[in-house]
């Protein structure tokens, strides 16, 4: 994104205040984080093990992962998050960005970035980060908005990713040459659907569609519809990666 916000203007502003509307959401990505977990644990061999989620938001990832095994640890900047997610997931969730919690290397057989490293102010720096503490063929899971993906090409300046706290966009081909060069193997690729409220989507989407959104937004909630799950995609993209060997890499 150019020009871009300071990072640090960035982080403050993820750091203050409250988001009711996100946390209302906690069901449609508790059903979204299952699927995705099946996928992951499809890449890789053996038991659950230990994960760290980046930016876990209201950790409904590590609520979903801890409930199939994985002992789970996670981090977020946004102080009433935190709070919430362990009131209401019971998940310790460290305050603060990954550098701040200066983990011990190769403690992790997973780490994610849900949602997360186009935020960021330096992507290679966090992808980096990651493969420190990951362990030897380790996996890392990464969630971007595809600005490659045929949805974005067609939207062009209204697809609904093009934000100022979207600091850099990725395509597929980008995320593997940042992968690859932070020590990964990609191991699978895959266009990411999530499970959001139709109420919450229809909101969302008024921005850009105007009346009719906002007409179907009024008749669902009517019929009492608001929380109905659907499958949602906008280009979002999920890459799985495996950390290399040193001869590997």
């Amino acid at each position: 994104m150019s020009p871009r916000l300071p990072p640090e203007v960035v982080l403050e502003g993820y750091e203050e205040g409250s988001d009711e509307l996100f946390v209302s959401q906690a069901k449609g990505r508790e059903l979204t984080f299952e699927r995705c977990l099946r996928v992951i644990e499809r890449s890789r061999k053996g038991p659950p093990g230990r994960l760290l989620d980046i930016g876990t938001g209201s950790a409904s990832f590590p609520y979903v992962a801890r409930r199939r095994g994985w002992t789970v640890e996670a981090c977020e900047p946004n102080r009433w998050l935190c709070e919430w997610a362990r009131e209401n997931y019971q998940v310790p969730v460290q305050p603060g960005t990954v550098f701040e919690q200066q983990y011990p290397s190769r403690a992790f057989d997973l780490v994610t970035l849900w949602d997360v490293v186009e935020h960021t102010a330096d992507p290679r720096k966090e992808v980096a980060e990651a493969n420190r503490i990951l362990k030897e063929g380790g996996l890392l899971v990464i969630n971007y908005p595809d600005i490659g993906s045929w949805i974005a090409r067609v939207m062009g300046g209204t697809w609904v990713f093009l934000l100022d706290v979207h600091l850099y966009y990725f395509t597929r081909a980008t995320m593997r040459r940042l992968l690859q060069g932070t020590g990964f193997e990609v191991v699978r690729v895959r266009p990411h659907y999530q499970q959001l409220g139709l109420g919450y989507i229809l909101r969302r989407a008024t921005p850009y569609v105007g009346t009719p959104a906002r007409l179907a937004g009024r008749l669902f909630s009517a019929l009492g519809m608001d929380d109905v799950q659907v499958p949602y995609w906008m280009g979002q993209t999920l890459v799985v990666a495996r950390k290399a060997s040193p001869a590997s890499s």
